[in-house]
């Protein structure tokens, strides 16, 4: 009989462990305050394509044709997020003053440029494209009817800011001039 009592004493234990709440840090508003999304190496594929899947959700809800990643847009998106962190400022500039034009051009990316939606954020990728969509202006980027190649990159500080990037562009055989208003 004590054996059992022991059992169930000690499964009852474990059951309340598992259920136990752990208690996060709350801000002045009462709110839990925000966790620091930390992107492990090795996922670079699994946050781009979860990320492509879900531009494609919306375009589809839309009625607008799917995207495809692009290594050179990319590519582009890649050098942009590292540089914003090293200028510490979200914006569309470079510090070499480029536009997000002149980066797609540089990785030989052969369609017409579309738009760059840019972030600075501790929120993962699916918060960051919510935060896009309610804004007209990169809800637009993401929602052109021309575009048919996506671009999709970070760069992750040690502390765990992220600064992320978008380009959408158009089918390679696309060439046309590129208005200054689109971005």
């Amino acid at each position: 009989m004590y054996r059992r009592e022991m059992m169930m004493g000690a499964a009852t234990l474990a059951l309340t462990a598992c259920g136990g709440t752990t208690s996060r840090q709350l801000g002045p508003d009462g709110l839990p305050l925000p966790t620091v999304y930390r992107i492990q190496p090795g996922q670079e594929a699994e946050i781009q394509f979860r990320m492509l899947d879900s531009v494609n959700a919306l375009r589809s809800a839309q009625g607008r044709q799917p995207v495809e990643l692009n290594a050179q847009l990319n590519a582009a998106a890649a050098t942009h997020a590292r540089d914003m962190s090293v200028q510490n400022r979200p914006w569309l500039f470079g510090s070499d003053g480029s536009s997000p034009l002149d980066r797609a051009r540089r990785v030989g990316f052969a369609g017409r440029l579309l738009g760059e939606n840019i972030s600075e954020s501790f929120e993962n990728e699916v918060q960051t494209l919510g935060a896009w969509m309610e804004q007209e202006n990169t809800r637009t980027v993401i929602l052109d009817p021309d575009a048919r190649e996506m671009g999709f990159a970070w760069f992750q500080e040690p502390a765990g800011k992220l600064w992320w990037v978008l380009n959408m562009g158009s089918d390679p055989a696309v060439r046309q001039p590129i208005p200054s208003a689109a971005f």
